[in-house]
């Protein structure tokens, strides 16, 4: 079995697990009429918001992780 089909084999969960400690998601949302930014681990949990993607941005580097932004 070549690499590309053991990647077919691998679960969702296993694939976030893979980057949970290395990668924050950052999510453009609104909140009682309010835009700001979400920042998610990579499984999902939430660890923040903030008023603007560059201050996300910041808060995500400064904890050694990289940022990703989703849509």
């Amino acid at each position: 079995m070549n690499m590309h089909e053991n990647l077919r084999l691998i679960s969702a969960r296993d694939l976030a697990a893979l980057a949970v400690e290395e990668v924050a998601y950052v999510k453009s949302v609104e909140i009682d009429g309010r835009a700001l930014f979400a920042i998610h681990a990579a499984d999902g949990t939430e660890l923040g918001f903030a008023m603007a993607r560059d201050a996300a941005f910041a808060a995500v580097l400064q904890h050694d992780l990289t940022p990703v932004s989703v849509h």
